[in-house]
């Protein structure tokens, strides 16, 4: 029997291997440190649970439209309007199970074989796979780390052609934790304008900002540019709600009709559950949201202090997000055991051999000279986690 040529291509989620591989050592009485968690260690807020329960309560239990509530998809419209300053109607918003299969349908909508969608790496793991998924051709196009991992708008303009049909931006970043100001994202704009291509826009870490860094997004700048955007949120990473699986998408009319038809013969509505209590977030107030970044924002201060002070390895300061880039030139070509460290790869599993910690390997990002931690576990774990890792650098040769 042959598979599907296409999806045979398709390679699991390294992130979610990793998270995965540490809750079964942990099951079986190790001592693991993970860092690969891509969510928040807060409880989902309880006015946002109370929301389900009364939506239980009143038997809001069936079938919702395909594309979301009209209400949640009224309150989303309201809430760009406030946060980003970009007018969206009712239409021209899709709710889906989560921001992931936002991004899933918009490829679904958008591709065509051969068509090329340019990826800035460091890249969420997904964003290869899904345009692969769609039948579509990642183009990968390298960023630097002394550039705060932004893009250099030369080196993204070379990457252009005649078959590029979108461009995957990601600020808050995810995972280098960098943020666009303005003027690059302007450029940006202009690029997309004068090539003719789409520009999909990943936000979910909106809310997940620090040093007075603003968020902007794409879309506000202007209308032509937002009539080129696809502007894709959701409710896991700022309201610690990654279970409910609740994204949505805002974008031409158009191309919004055809994600809800995608939408409505693959997975019909998004928990209906769910929606009532993303309506309750959305209205809620931010205060538990502002607690969560001021502990994200001293668990990353000290962290980037820490790694700094250990020899050979180093990091540069995020400004959004819950990630560090753990940067390893410095011990690659040392060897552990016998084993020469050549990439991220080699250095993560002799870590987690060496002393129980989980991290995930950069080359699951496109930079192999990085490691991705994440901050979002207790002051006690990361101060744990680090000294094992000094421990593991000093048993190298």
């Amino acid at each position: 029997m042959e598979l599907s040529r296409k999806n045979l291509g398709i390679t699991a989620s390294l992130t979610l291997e990793i998270d995965a591989k540490a809750k079964k050592m942990k099951a079986q009485g190790m001592d693991v440190i993970g860092f690969g968690a891509g969510e928040p260690d807060f409880k989902t807020p309880g006015f946002i649970i109370d929301a389900a329960k009364e939506a239980l309560d009143k038997g809001y239990t069936r079938y919702t439209p395909s594309s979301g509530t009209i209400e949640l998809r009224q309150a989303i419209c309201e809430k760009l309007s406030v946060d980003n300053g970009v007018d969206y109607k009712s239409n021209e918003i899709i709710v889906s199970n989560g921001a992931k299969h936002s991004l899933y349908n918009i490829f679904q909508a958008i591709l065509n074989p051969g068509d090329e969608v340019i990826i800035l790496a460091p890249y969420w793991v997904s964003y290869p796979e899904m345009v692969k998924m769609g039948g579509g051709v990642p183009v990968i196009v390298k960023t630097l780390e002394d550039d705060n991992f932004c893009p250099n708008l030369v080196e993204l303009e070379r990457a252009i052609t005649s078959k590029t049909k979108a461009l995957i931006i990601n600020s808050p970043n995810n995972p280098c934790g960098c943020v666009y100001d303005r003027p690059l994202l302007e450029g940006i704009g202009e690029l997309a304008l004068r090539h003719n291509f789409l520009i999909v826009t990943d936000e979910i870490y909106e809310y997940l900002l620090y040093d007075d860094v603003e968020h902007i997004s794409i879309a506000s700048l202007g209308s032509e540019i937002k009539n080129k955007t696809l502007l894709v949120n959701g409710m896991s990473k700022s309201h610690a709600m990654t279970g409910w699986r609740i994204g949505y998408t805002a974008g031409n009319q158009k191309i919004i009709g055809v994600m809800s038809n995608i939408q409505s013969h693959s997975t019909s509505n998004p928990n209906s559950i769910a929606q009532y209590a993303s309506l309750a977030a959305l209205k809620g107030s931010k205060e538990t949201v502002y607690h969560m970044v001021s502990k994200f924002d001293t668990r990353r201060k000290y962290m980037v202090s820490r790694i700094n002070s250990i020899d050979g390895l180093s990091s540069i300061m995020p400004s959004g997000a819950f990630y560090i880039m753990l940067n390893i030139e410095g011990v690659v070509g040392r060897v552990y055991k016998g084993r020469r460290i050549n990439g991220s790869l080699d250095f993560a599993d002799a870590l987690l051999e060496s002393q129980n910690v989980a991290v995930v390997p950069g080359i699951a990002f496109g930079a192999d000279k990085h490691m991705r931690l994440s901050y979002a576990t207790s002051e006690e774990t990361i101060e744990k986690g680090l000294n094992r890792i000094e421990n593991f650098i000093k048993e190298l040769e």
